[in-house]
């Protein structure tokens, strides 16, 4: 059964369903393996949850907030 773990930022209840049908739909184009196995996780993150470069996310995007 294949299994798609999405990362990403929080989502209201339609993207939330519009990324499991995306990216079921896609996973089966690419698989030949029917949309029915396939299994979406999506992991939610908030930017204090993330780090890029050994910084949090969330302070990288209030320094560029501040430079703009």
């Amino acid at each position: 059964m294949p299994t798609i773990h999405f990362y990403c930022p929080e989502l209201d209840e339609e993207q939330k369903q519009e990324a499991i049908e995306g990216l079921t739909e896609v996973g089966s184009e690419v698989t030949g393996i029917d949309e029915d196995n396939f299994v979406v996780y999506l992991e939610e993150r908030t930017p204090d949850m993330v780090g890029v470069g050994g910084q949090k996310l969330s302070d990288m995007l209030a320094a560029q907030e501040e430079q703009d």
